[in-house]
């Protein structure tokens, strides 16, 4: 979706979308920093060169249903002024909802009827509560994110790839694979079903 260099040949920053059945709940492991230990092409000694990445991973977010309880609205009506006619001014067709939770205040005079300016003013209010919690969702989930990059630190590691002995280390579960290049190439089904595994024990113990 968006990336940045470094201006020396790497990347600082990249951001992806990825879809498909399952794909938060397998992907939501690799949220912390990844360690890279090498041997630099430009490392004449042979001396080992320690690098992190942090991975933050964060569900889509989902439109949001917005449900109106009616003991939530103040319902005021009274009579449209403007053009209309006769008919606008003699009866009181035009509504304000008050929706007392949130203080958002709605108005409608448009339509004829009492009744056709409450289904348009709902409909309004509704867009408004939605995109109010939309807002708030994107705000916990960007929070949610700056959490996860902050603790980007080498101390807060949560798996190493060794180069030269070729070899991952996931940290919290104790596992170590040699088989560097084929998890880099994107095969790491069997480290997520070790901490899926590890994390079901978990959940367990702590229901005991």
């Amino acid at each position: 979706m968006d990336s940045s260099d470094t201006g020396i040949g790497g990347i600082k920053e990249a951001i992806v979308s990825i879809q498909g059945k399952g794909a938060f709940g397998m992907l939501k492991y690799e949220s912390g920093v990844h360690r890279v230990q090498r041997v630099p092409k430009t490392e004449t000694s042979g001396r080992v060169h320690t690098s992190a990445a942090t991975i933050a991973v964060l569900p889509e977010a989902e439109d949001v249903d917005i449900e109106i309880n009616d003991s939530d609205l103040k319902i005021d009506t009274y009579r449209a002024s403007g053009a209309g006619g006769q008919h606008v001014n003699k009866t009181e067709s035009a509504i304000r909802i008050t929706h007392i939770p949130t203080g958002l205040v709605v108005t409608c005079q448009d339509e004829s009827s009492q009744h056709k300016n409450r289904a348009a003013a709902l409909r309004v209010l509704k867009s408004r509560l939605l995109a109010s919690e939309q807002e708030k969702v994107a705000a916990e989930r960007a929070a949610e994110r700056r959490s996860l990059v902050s603790t980007g630190d080498r101390s807060a590691k949560i798996r190493t790839y060794n180069f030269p002995q070729g070899r991952v280390t996931d940290h919290r579960i104790n596992f170590t694979s040699y088989k560097l290049n084929e998890i880099l190439d994107g095969d790491i089904t069997e480290v997520i079903e070790k901490l899926k595994i590890a994390e079901q024990q978990e959940l367990m113990a702590s229901d005991i």
